[in-house]
């Protein structure tokens, strides 16, 4: 069966920062590129980073560029979002799936919260 597990959100003040980790079971997980994609209240989940499956190699959307940095460790099936200099409008649920495709079901997303 396979699980996607996200974690560390919270309730952080502008500025501030936060450490997401997604661990993943129950697929060959250094196969895949994985990614990680927010929803916000009343919009569509979006992507907002992706790491590659081999080489390491990273892309972020422009509106977290700079902010943000995706890495994974194959060895512990995990992927992890540090995220700094947080802003309100970061204010979402984080979930992490394939990319960019997400072929398997969302989990239960991790709510970040970022007050003004």
């Amino acid at each position: 069966e396979v699980q996607l597990v996200e974690s560390g959100g919270g309730l952080v003040q502008n500025g501030g920062s936060l450490r997401l980790s997604c661990a993943a079971s129950g697929f060959t997980f250094d196969d895949y590129y994985i990614g990680w994609f927010r929803q916000a209240p009343g919009k569509e989940r979006e992507g907002v980073s992706y790491i590659s499956s081999s080489d390491g190699s990273t892309n972020y959307a422009d509106s977290v560029k700079g902010r943000f940095t995706i890495s994974r460790d194959n060895a512990k099936n995990t992927v992890y979002l540090q995220m700094n200099s947080l802003k309100p409008e970061d204010t979402a649920v984080y979930y992490c799936n394939t990319w960019p495709i997400h072929k398997y079901d969302w989990g239960q997303g991790t709510q970040v919260t970022v007050s003004s």
